[in-house]
């Protein structure tokens, strides 16, 4: 077991500082749990913003607190890396989560998720029939397909899984290409969108579940290749979703990840639920990385100069570190 960093004096007395207030303290707790906007802390707090900012401004000028501007929006979260990130853990880590102010906490926090999770709920049932229209936001999907399917007949493969499905694009573009396939979304109607898509494209080799993204309905060790497409820049947890479709993967089983590079666009927060203005490779890189996965290869697709407004669509490829020792899983045996 890893011993925890060792951290200064001044350090130590200057996070204990500013935790050591009640409203700083469960402000720290409950962005350690996820990122939230100020707005979204003084739902929760029930106190002022002005109030709830001066609070993130000590935290953050501690080094337990992060902030990540995107836009006109800012997110905050715990300290990730670091000394302050070691203080923000030792100093949680002592905390009663049953201690009633901390579980009301959680509980108003609960309706923050439940929120966030009907408002893209309610577009996704309102949007399910254009679905598709929406992709004209980005460079040529004839290109983005293209690459796709490339990066994935790099190597055969024997079971697919789809994250985020939607109107079970990816699958009715890389299905023929194996034996079993897997969709799986969140939203009904757009699983009734991606049933119909399939089954008039004469798709018969694949399955589509409800189900969630964080906690997909398949078994460790059970997918060659999976794909998120179009699915992080509406996640509150885009490196949760990356870890969980690497916990499916098999030893060098492989990751396609499509996004959009980072921009601009405010307008499709409101307009289309986007909770992230893209990626860049960096950071994606990072969370492949922290998922055990190595990017073997990585695409941007830059709209026409002509095509104002458009968005660069990047695509990565990544692979399980893990070495094969096995025969290729055959079909959905596993799923759970």
């Amino acid at each position: 077991m890893l011993e925890p960093a060792k951290i200064s004096l001044s350090l130590a007395l200057a996070a204990l500082s500013a935790a050591g207030e009640e409203t700083r303290l469960r402000i720290l707790m409950l962005i350690a749990e996820m990122e939230l906007t100020v707005s979204e802390l003084v739902a929760i707090l029930g106190q002022s913003q002005p109030r709830v900012s001066r609070h993130l401004k000590l935290l953050l000028e501690a080094g337990l607190a992060e902030r990540r501007r995107e836009g006109a929006w800012a997110f905050f979260r715990a300290a990730q890396e670091g000394p302050g990130a070691e203080a923000a853990r030792a100093i949680l880590a002592r905390l009663d989560p049953a201690d009633p102010t901390l579980a009301a906490d959680r509980e108003r926090l609960s309706e923050i998720r439940r929120s966030r999770a009907d408002h893209a709920a309610r577009y996704f049932a309102q949007h399910a029939a254009q679905w598709d229209r929406l992709r004209t936001l980005h460079a040529p999907e004839a290109d983005v397909e293209r690459t796709i399917v490339d990066m994935a007949l790099e190597r055969p493969f024997s079971a697919l899984l789809d994250c985020g499905t939607g109107s079970g694009r990816m699958i009715e573009l890389l299905a023929r290409h194996a034996e079993r396939a897997l969709g799986v979304d969140q939203s009904a109607a757009m699983l009734s969108v991606a049933r119909a898509n399939l089954e008039r494209a004469g798709v018969k080799n694949a399955q589509l579940r409800q189900g969630d993204i964080y906690a997909l309905p398949v078994e460790r060790n059970s997918i060659d290749l999976a794909v998120l497409h179009q699915v992080l820049h509406y996640l509150d947890d885009p490196a949760r979703a990356l870890r969980e479709a690497a916990r499916a993967l098999r030893p060098s089983g492989r990751l396609i990840v499509v996004d959009f590079a980072p921009h601009a666009e405010e307008h499709l927060r409101e307009l289309h639920q986007h909770r992230r203005l893209g990626f860049s490779p960096d950071e994606i890189a990072r969370l492949l990385a922290e998922s055990e996965l190595d990017v073997v290869e990585h695409r941007d697709l830059a709209p026409a100069r002509r095509e104002s407004g458009k968005l660069t669509v990047s695509i990565w490829l990544a692979q399980d570190r893990r070495v094969v020792t096995d025969a290729p899983a055959r079909g959905f045996q596993q799923i759970a």
